[in-house]
C-alpha cells in the first residue's frame, strides 16, 4: 500500500507552476514549440532556484491573447 508523504502532490490540489513539458502537454503542443513560445516572450516563466517553471496563469493569459487576437 502506498502512503502519501509531504513531497507527493495532492491530486485534488491543482499545480500553480508547471514544468515546460507539462505546460506543453496542457496546451497540446510539442516541447520544442513551447520553448519557442517562451523564448519569443509569448509565455512568461519564472525561475525557482535552477529550475524554469511556467505559471498556470501564464498559459491562461497566452490562450486569452490568442482568443482575443482571433476575435479582432
Amino acid at each position: 500500500m502506498h502512503t502519501p508523504n509531504s513531497t507527493t502532490p495532492d491530486a485534488a490540489e491543482p499545480r500553480t507552476l508547471l514544468t515546460v513539458e507539462a505546460a506543453a502537454k496542457r496546451l497540446s503542443i510539442g516541447r520544442t514549440t513551447m520553448y519557442a513560445l517562451i523564448k519569443a516572450g509569448h509565455v512568461v516563466t519564472v525561475q525557482v532556484g535552477h529550475l524554469r517553471r511556467v505559471p498556470v496563469d501564464a498559459l491562461t493569459a497566452y490562450v486569452n491573447h490568442l482568443t482575443a487576437a482571433q476575435a479582432a
